[in-house]
């Protein structure tokens, strides 16, 4: 699996994104939705990466900078064709490493409440997520789960 930086103009990707964004729309009430489109993707403040096996997309994941200390985790999402393979926990483990090698002191997340959600909890709390209250600008949402891990040893 090879893991890059990615600038989202492939159609792969593309339609992978399209796909989140419709999938996120379908299962999440309206105002629960935290998905970045395309072009909010883009910002400068975020590093945006996929997994590819050969010529085929897996999955992909990004990182926002908050600040100095600290990343919010954003669009984790792995192709249908390609899940319970192990794809998400590869773009995590990639993304956490480079929080560290940055110098955050922690990783934020916000994910789902629904059951559709359990298996990305799982994951989070697999690598040392532990829930919290809402950060940043998010508020309190019984929809929304938020999720930290802090870096520092």
């Amino acid at each position: 699996m090879d893991i890059r930086e990615d600038d989202l103009t492939g159609p792969q990707i593309v339609a992978l994104l399209r796909e989140h964004w419709e999938n996120m729309h379908e299962i999440t009430p309206p105002g629960s939705v935290h998905a970045l489109d395309l072009e909010r993707l883009k910002a400068p403040n975020i590093t945006f990466w996929t997994a590819w096996e050969a010529d085929d997309l897996l999955g992909c994941g990004a990182l926002k900078a908050l600040d100095a200390t600290s990343g919010e985790i954003k669009s984790m999402r792995t192709a249908a064709a390609h899940r319970r393979r192990g794809v998400a926990a590869r773009i995590l483990a990639h993304i956490v490493e480079v929080a560290r090698q940055r110098g955050y002191s922690h990783l934020y997340l916000e994910t789902g409440a629904f059951p559709a959600f359990a298996p990305a909890r799982a994951l989070y709390e697999r690598y040392g997520f532990t829930y919290r209250g809402p950060f940043g600008d998010y508020t309190d949402d019984p929809n929304s789960s938020f999720m930290e891990k802090t870096l520092l040893d």
